[in-house]
């Protein structure tokens, strides 16, 4: 797509800012063209009058043509006439031939507002010009899912936990809807004048639905229609920053039928109708409560009284769709959180019917362990080496960079990129990088702005204390670990798993409890003789001191860590008997230490005489020293827990991958070339990112200074922004004259104040730390849309991959496959609240084997989230508001997506652990700095398991009844937390306590019914699948689960039956005949798009006349590849190729 004209994206990937003059001028032209009133400018408008003869013409064509409809409009009222055949004498129903249609990004952007105005004003919506973009505020701050999603009778399956709608009435609410009041149809653009103009505005989406993987599957996308009335044109302005402008739809350029390797064969519709609130019941021919089935009682599809409204009046969305691939949905409201969540439903839709993908509810970013080397570098088992010498790399990749004299390279793309020799050594103190060629030492200057990157892929760069004036030697490790998020309920931390714990990180003194005796004790430590500590099997230099040369930071700390396979059982117990705080101690010393010292080190480190006694706050040359503290938690007091980290730690450099709506593809770990060394499942899980933008909701950002990512994406110019609260230029001037609280902004914040109140440009702007007022309490649901950061951080891109590649030597052209590393889904947890049961149960990380993991799936039980009304299911894999189809699909994917893969499921705490301590995202943002830090054995739960890292919780009794603690599975131990958050705090025994890793002894009340609620929510929702019979297109060891949910046992066996178990095993999988069939049906479902795409193209040059030369000889070569990759997916070769993948579920189509 192209990011400027879909996206308004620049090269370097921020806002393009919009040029007025030239979009009022394009508006208006096509209003003239409409025959629609235009806006009126005090100026000429030279444009128009020169236009006017070609305006005039193409009204002339358009009155001709009024009954044609685009490619993808007609492919939806072909659709829309064969589904609601029954009522085609009754219902005058056809969609809109004449719309003002979106065909580049910005225009909605422009058509939200007057161009003599800063404001709109309707009793939907308020918006607001702002310096720094545009303020829409819908009518509710929030909206609930609950009792919203209605499905029309006559498709698919309708799920039990949607409202069923009769055909009848859906004709009749979407002939409303295709005629709204003219008030509603009023754009915003021409809304100061008199003569208004009053229009549906359409714009065409083109969403991912399949991921790339490398050279091996193409992407692939959907198309879906909007249509809103004018009063709405900023839904379409959301949408379309998120998801990209298709175009015009009316060009032959932009018919998906043509496209047959990129369009799935999926059409999507949506209609944003909010006047059918007002709709009774009886007039969409909805059947008195006398004659109502059971299931239309249940869902309210009746009536009792004649003026009872639809839905009770609130809002709604109704949705039709088939398995012939085309899904029309109706949305009563224009709260934008319904307009993506639809685009999601329907992609997942596209995605259930295509096989093979797909669409999750996730969060993930690759995370690269960084660490602190100090002044000095030169350690190569610091990091995983490979065999690639300097000359090879430079022969392998000389594409990428350009050799140098001295014996260096430089990156052709980016200047600031340099390759070392594998034996370069940084000196941060002489700013130099030296290596030995031919027998001399050669040497370039260390530069800040520069990255210089090893044979291995070791990235070394110089980096300052944002806090001190002092720089630092920062090293970053070649391959990531890509943490994926999925099934996480809203609060769950999708967003705070991507984002940089940098802005975490509190920094402050360097504290000695007892200066005298603790510097003994690493004077002692520092003189000890550390030959005779390793186990014979180790195989390095034994005679490295540790202040010599030769060891560096990240060694010292190695070296004072226990570990069993590497030291002797006498050397191990005497580390347990050092406090961190001594070995924190030693760790300065070898951070500062220079040679010429030599034993004199001591004298370096001072701290004050304070009344004759040593102070606490240790200095280094009289200067003070900063140590860094990470926030884990609060107390129910609402103190902080603040953990010193690590000397070596600074916060991993990560690339953000997803963010709420993903799709993925599981391909056959065979099939694939160049993956990771260590890389051990027998399928890898790729995803790629369905939005360009992320609705993100700061939570923090209400407190001035936390969140330096919001602030400066709040500063960002052409930002769209909700439910934030206008501010004026008065407001500016209030916000800096309170001097104290002003300079807590970071200063992106501080710079936009400054300027709106010094030079009164701009009427409206907006703060991070000011939500709208909305029924008198600040909106806890602020947002905006954040370009994805993967899209303006190219050079940081860039070094991730070149790292990756120069580690795997992956060749020159070839791509660089980045899967899923590891699963680390997310739980929003509550302690017991007015109304809400405690969903407190979990500790900081847990680990269930996948009887019990589905188990949890299948519910996703979520507490109390800031952008939800309520608490409880959200439905199988956290998608049940936003899944059109039975969610036994989904389950059956993910299920075997996860057996094929092996990827082990953890899950992580938000919002508390137990009642009393209250994590917020805290631990979102920790995992994936533990997670980076393990080795792939270490990351593997039958390792944990095996080595005591994990503890199984089991059943017990409690006051004479069972709770099932069991469906807990395991959770982390001291023992977890001392080893592996040791690679991140100095004192890792006390971040996480006992209580917060025994939740239950804070209350064991609490703790029991948590429990019980969590059970008694697995089983009412497992009966479900029961009482709309879609339990029998469970795949089946999901059938299992949900029969152990609802009833306890499946064939009499429970859940713990080693045969219950043995059907969630990679081999039993394989050799089911069930597996199978999903080949086979995604083989049919293959041959079947393209015997459709092959039948569209014939039509398309028989029926179509003056086709274009180019356009005609585009469709003869299309029609070739579709007729020789129906024969290839006719082949048995093709049917054996898709195993390992996951198919295309047997119940959906």
């Amino acid at each position: 797509m192209d990011l400027k004209k879909s996206f308004g994206f620049k090269e370097d990937g921020t806002n393009e800012i919009p040029k007025p003059k030239r979009v009022i001028e394009y508006i208006n032209l096509k209003l003239a063209a409409m025959g629609q009133p235009y806006f009126k400018s005090s100026s000429r408008m030279g444009l128009l009058e020169l236009a006017n003869d070609l305006i005039n013409n193409y009204k002339e064509k358009n009155r001709l043509l009024t009954s044609y409809l685009c490619p993808a409009d007609q492919r939806i009222q072909n659709f829309l006439d064969h589904y609601l055949a029954d009522f085609k004498d009754k219902k005058d129903i056809r969609l809109p031939s004449e719309t003002f249609v979106v065909d580049n990004h910005g225009i909605a952007r422009a058509l939200s507002l007057p161009p003599d105005a800063d404001k709109f004003e309707s009793d939907i919506i308020h918006s607001f010009r702002l310096k720094q973009g545009i303020l829409n505020n819908p009518k509710n701050d929030r909206r609930t899912t609950k009792g919203v999603f209605h499905v029309v009778e006559g498709g698919l399956p309708i799920p039990h936990d949607k409202k069923g709608v009769p055909k009848e009435a859906f004709a009749s609410l979407l002939e409303k809807a295709l005629q709204p009041p003219k008030e509603l149809l009023e754009i915003p653009f021409t809304s100061t004048q008199e003569e208004k103009a009053a229009s549906f505005v359409s714009l065409l989406l083109r969403p991912v639905v399949e991921p790339a993987v490398g050279n091996k599957n193409k992407e692939r996308r959907m198309e879906i229609r909007f249509f809103a009335p004018g009063n709405l044109v900023s839904n379409l302005d959301f949408v379309e920053s998120i998801f990209g402008n298709a175009g015009d739809p009316y060009l032959t350029e932009n018919d998906s039928a043509l496209d047959i390797e990129g369009w799935t064969g999926h059409t999507g519709c949506v209609i944003l109708a909010p006047h059918l609130t007002k709709l009774k019941k009886k007039e969409l021919g909805l059947p008195h409560i006398s004659e109502a089935t059971e299931r239309q009682k249940r869902d309210g599809m009746c009536w009792e009284k004649e003026d009872e409204l639809y839905n009770d009046g609130g809002a709604f969305k109704v949705t039709a769709r088939t398995a012939e691939g085309i899904i029309v949905t109706l949305i009563a409201d224009n709260y934008f959180g319904y307009s993506k969540k639809e685009v999601k439903t329907q992609i997942g839709y596209a995605a259930n019917l295509l096989g093979n993908v797909e669409e999750e509810h996730a969060g993930g970013a690759i995370a690269f362990p960084t660490y602190n080397l100090g002044d000095e570098f030169s350690d190569r088992k610091q990091f995983n080496r490979n065999d690639l010498s300097f000359e090879k790399m430079a022969a392998m990749y000389n594409d990428y960079m350009e050799l140098q004299p001295e014996g260096h390279a430089v990156d052709r793309k980016y200047k600031d990129i340099i390759y070392v020799p594998e034996d370069a050594a940084f000196n941060l103190m002489e700013q130099k990088v030296s290596w030995t060629k031919d027998g001399k030492e050669h040497s370039i200057r260390l530069n800040p702005k520069n990255t210089y990157m090893l044979p291995a892929g070791y990235k070394v760069r110089m980096n300052k204390n944002p806090y001190v004036p002092s720089w630092r030697l920062i090293g970053s490790v070649a391959e990531g670990t890509f943490c994926h998020k999925p099934c996480t309920v809203s609060g769950g931390g999708k967003s705070e798993i991507s984002k940089s714990i940098e802005d975490a990180i509190i920094y402050g003194p360097f504290f000695t409890a007892d200066y005298e005796n603790d510097f003994k004790k690493v004077e002692e430590i520092i003189n000890k003789d550390y030959s005779d500590i390793y186990l014979p099997h180790i195989k390095t230099a034994k005679d490295r001191p540790i202040l010599s040369s030769k060891r560096s930071l990240g060694s010292v700390i190695k070296l004072l860590t226990p570990a069993p396979n590497r030291y002797t059982k006498e050397y191990n117990e005497w580390l347990e008997t050092i406090p961190h705080h001594i070995k924190g101690l030693v760790y300065i010393v070898k951070r500062f230490y220079r040679a010429e010292w030599g034993k004199e080190w001591k004298k370096y480190f001072t701290v004050d005489i304070i009344d004759g006694k040593h102070g606490n706050e240790l200095k280094f040359k009289n200067r003070k020293l900063v140590a860094s503290y990470l926030r884990v938690g609060l107390t129910n007091e609402g103190a902080w827990r603040t953990f010193k980290l690590r000397q070596d730690y600074i916060a991993s450099d990560k690339l953000q991958m997803e963010d709420d709506i993903t799709a993925s593809t599981v391909v056959p770990a065979s099939q694939l070339k160049d993956l990771a060394p260590d890389f051990n499942h027998p399928s890898a899980k790729f995803i790629t990112n369905c939005e360009y933008r992320f609705f993100q909701r700061p939570d923090e950002a209400v407190h001035r200074g936390y969140d330096k990512q919001a602030e400066l994406d709040l500063s960002t110019p052409n930002t769209f922004i909700s439910n934030f609260e206008p501010l004026t230029i008065s407001d500016a001037k209030e916000i800096m004259d309170d001097a104290i609280e002003f300079d807590k902004y970071t200063q992106p914040m501080k710079s936009l104040i400054k300027d709106v109140a010094r030079k009164k440009e701009h009427n409206y702007f907006v703060s991070s730390s000011h939500p709208r007022i909305f029924e008198g309490k600040p909106s806890a649901n602020v947002r905006y849309l954040q370009n994805r950061p993967g899209l303006i951080k190219h050079r940081e891109n860039y070094i991730a991959e070149m790292g990756t590649r120069l580690y795997r030597k992956v060749p020159a052209g070839e791509p660089v496959l980045t899967p899923v590393n590891a699963v680390l889904g997310g739980r929003r947890n509550n302690p017991p609240q007015p109304g809400i049961r405690p969903l407190a149960v979990y500790n900081p990380i847990h680990y269930q084997d996948l009887p019990e993991l589905f188990m949890d799936f299948v519910c996703s039980l979520t507490g109390k989230s800031p952008s939800t009304t309520g608490a409880g299911s959200e439905g199988a894999l956290t998608k049940g508001p936003f899944n059109a189809l039975s969610p036994v699909t989904d389950l059956n994917n993910a299920l075997v997506s996860f057996i094929l893969t092996g990827y082990n499921g953890f899950t992580t705490a938000a919002g508390h652990i137990g009642p009393n301590y209250r994590v917020d995202h805290d631990i979102s943002l920790l995992v994936p700095e533990i997670w980076s830090r393990l080795s792939p054995e270490e990351a593997d739960a039958q390792f944990l398991k095996d080595h005591n890292y994990l503890e199984k919780l089991e059943d017990f009794e409690h006051n004479g009844k069972k709770v099932l603690a069991s469906r807990l599975g395991y959770r982390i131990n001291a023992k977890f937390a001392r080893t592996f958050l040791g690679r991140v705090f100095e004192n890792p025994d006390a971040v996480f306590n006992s209580e917060m890793l025994q939740p239950e002894t804070q209350d064991q009340e609490v703790f029991v019914d948590g429990i019980n609620n969590i059970v008694e929510a697995q089983q009412r929702v497992a009966k479900s699948y029961f009482e709309d019979g879609s339990v029998e297109g469970a795949v089946p060891p999901l059938k299992a689960i949900l029969h152990v949910m609802a009833h306890g046992e499946y064939n009499g066996k429970t859940i713990d039956d080693p045969e219950i178990r043995k059907m969630f095993t990679l081999e039993n999988m394989l050799a089911s005949d069930w597996y199978h069939e999903r080949l086979t049906n995604k083989q049919l479902g293959d041959i079947n798009l393209w015997q459709k795409h092959l039948k569209y193209l014939r039509d398309y040059l028989t029926t179509r006349k003056n086709i274009a030369p180019e356009v005609e000889a585009k469709i003869k070569s299309s029609i070739e590849l579709a007729e020789q990759n129906i024969k290839k997916f006719k082949s048995a070769e093709y049917l054996k190729s898709l195993e390992g993948c996951i198919g295309l579920d047997t119940f959906v189509k």
